[in-house]
């Protein structure tokens, strides 16, 4: 996987929301959300406490610079949960949209994850 990657987007306090949803393209979205949180992008945030209003994720979210949703598929869950607790979307990414097709196997292939991860990595430097 990459090394030490970096948002372009010039905010040192980026939340990073995966959709961690129930297929292969939504947990791959939570893997890319640990590596980008491991390699210190930003820091991976709770979506579904954002979707329940929960009072510390809500303050996290609003004192974040920047908020990056990585969703699974084209259906957004993430970025609408996020839009919907009346949050700005400032960088929005999707899985399916990388070459991953949907599908419900849980089974995650290492390849799968590291190519969008690369891909990732790309959006990100080009900002």
């Amino acid at each position: 996987m990459a090394e030490n990657m970096k948002c372009a987007c010039g905010a040192a306090n980026i939340a990073i929301f995966p959709c961690a949803g129930a297929s292969n393209t939504g947990q791959i979205s939570n893997k890319i959300a640990i590596e980008l949180a491991r390699q210190e992008v930003g820091n991976m945030m709770c979506t579904v406490g954002i979707g329940a209003r929960a009072p510390g994720l809500m303050k996290s979210a609003e004192s974040s610079e920047k908020i990056m949703a990585i969703d699974g598929c084209p259906v957004n869950c993430a970025r609408k949960t996020l839009e919907l607790a009346g949050f700005n979307v400032d960088r929005h990414i999707i899985i399916s949209e990388l070459g991953i097709k949907k599908t419900r196997d849980m089974d995650l292939k290492d390849e799968e994850i590291a190519l969008v991860l690369e891909k990732v990595g790309d959006i990100l430097q080009s900002e």
